[in-house]
């Protein structure tokens, strides 16, 4: 069989979305802090370096040999120096010789914009990136003109960038993370009445039919639980239908069964009067009509049990702690009598110390018995009824030797009348209704039903675990 997908909780899909547009917004802060970042620090730096373009322009002298750049060693050292930055600069004439200041400096073709105020530009130099300024001036009586390139590597610009992302992402981010864990907490504080109707239904045992509570349950989600107790009632109306109608056919079917057996009694008895040729001819007939009887009367009150262990609440509310010694003991002396005039043995192991568990005497000694006989109409020649004491209650163990069950029937055993394959064609007294009462009982106590059979062990073995 295909295995059905798993679907996600209502959190997940409640966070998830939340999720996406939360790093979507995160994603967009970020581009949008580094660009105004990136455009801040350009702006202020770009400045400084028309700045820096325009002071050295003005220390251009005209004289008759040309233009000078009237500034001390000391002045231009301190101009170019820097710890951190490659600052320089040069002052180029018409044709783009270096008149002063540093070689090999980018040389964008600007120079024709250049002379109103400072033109920026990017370039590199020495195989690194650098941002420029270029300032051109012209001689007021020569007819000649020069140009100051300015230039510096963009260390401090990216390292105030990554400052300045730095400081406006990660308010932002410790922000958005705690707006994220405050609606996860909300979404999960929203969901937590639905979580305790799931731990209400799964401590509830299965013939728990009594309407879920809505106390607290958020409005959206009222119809649905509104809808399954009401669901519950119908199941429950339908249920106590059957169990009426079983009870009552059962108790309807009980007298004629009854004088149909003294009917059959008194056959017999008229038979012997009249002579030993009519009773040799017709006592098979009349015993087997006994027998049916029998049967009958045992599969009906078969069935009244069925009925009243699964309708009546008096089972949990009469059970008890208590020792579970007496209860095996009193439900496996009469079947091990029966089992040895058979030539079968059935076995009583238990501790010589109490074992607690909780229990109901009359029910649990009816379940012993069913699956007692059950081993005895089914098992082999050698059944044992033990009992364990664990930490939290007892298991009780009926084991036999016999011939099992089929590992796929097991599932099965619980099912009221299925009684294997051919079943129809059995002649053992079985109705199908032993194990089915056995099971209803243990569950309805609270505890845990397991069976085995072969190759795990030679023959059969089931296991209830009761709670203490």
């Amino acid at each position: 069989m295909k295995s059905e997908k798993r679907a996600s909780s209502l959190r997940r899909q409640l966070l998830t979305p939340l999720l996406w547009i939360w790093l979507l917004g995160m994603s967009a802060a970020a581009l949008g802090a580094y660009s105004l970042s990136r455009s801040s620090a350009n702006a202020a730096f770009d400045r400084s370096l028309q700045d820096e373009a325009g002071a050295l322009a003005a220390k251009i002298i005209w004289t008759d040999r040309g233009p000078l750049l009237d500034m001390s060693r000391q002045t231009l050292e301190l101009l170019t120096w820097d710890s951190t930055e490659r600052n320089s600069f040069a002052v180029l004439d018409e044709r783009g010789h270096v008149l002063a200041g540093e070689s090999g400096l980018p040389r964008p073709d600007l120079r024709h914009n250049s002379f109103a105020r400072p033109v920026l530009f990017d370039g590199a130099m020495v195989g690194e990136p650098v941002r420029g300024a270029m300032f051109s001036l012209t001689s007021p009586m020569l007819d000649r003109s020069v140009s100051i390139v300015v230039v510096e590597t963009r260390h401090k610009r990216d390292r105030l960038v990554r400052d300045v992302l730095m400081a406006m992402a990660l308010p932002t981010l410790a922000l958005g993370l705690l707006t994220f864990a405050l609606l996860a907490w909300g979404v999960r504080r929203g969901l937590q009445p639905l979580r305790e109707v799931a731990r209400e239904v799964a401590r509830r045992a299965p013939s728990d039919l009594r309407p879920l509570p809505t106390d607290g349950v958020p409005a959206e989600a009222q119809p649905l639980i509104e809808r399954i107790n009401s669901l519950l009632l119908e199941v429950t109306d339908s249920i106590d239908r059957q169990r009426r109608f079983v009870a009552d056919a059962a108790h309807q079917l009980r007298t004629p069964v009854a004088g149909l057996r003294v009917l059959a009694q008194e056959l017999m008895l008229e038979l012997r009067q009249q002579g030993r040729d009519s009773e040799a001819q017709l006592q098979p007939l009349v015993a087997a009509m006994l027998k049916s009887s029998d049967r009958l009367a045992r599969l009906i009150g078969q069935l009244l049990s069925l009925v009243r262990s699964q309708g009546s609440m008096a089972l949990e509310a009469e059970a008890f702690h208590q020792d579970l010694r007496p209860l095996l003991r009193e439900a496996a002396e009469p079947l091990a009598l029966q089992a040895a005039r058979k030539g079968r043995s059935l076995v009583l192991d238990m501790p010589d110390v109490p074992v607690m568990a909780f229990a109901h005497s009359v029910w649990l000694g009816e379940a012993l018995s069913n699956a007692l006989d059950n081993a005895l109409r089914y098992g082999g020649p050698h059944i044992c009824l033990r009992l364990v004491d664990e930490s939290g209650g007892a298991r009780i163990e009926i084991e036999d030797d016999g011939p099992g069950v089929a590992a796929a029937d097991l599932g099965r055993l619980a099912e009221p009348f299925w009684r294997g394959e051919r079943a129809d064609t059995r002649s053992d007294g079985g109705s199908g209704l032993g194990l089915a009462i056995a099971y209803e009982i243990v569950t309805r106590l609270g505890g845990r039903w397991t069976a085995q059979t072969r190759p795990e062990l030679a023959g059969f073995r089931l296991v209830w675990q009761l709670p203490a």
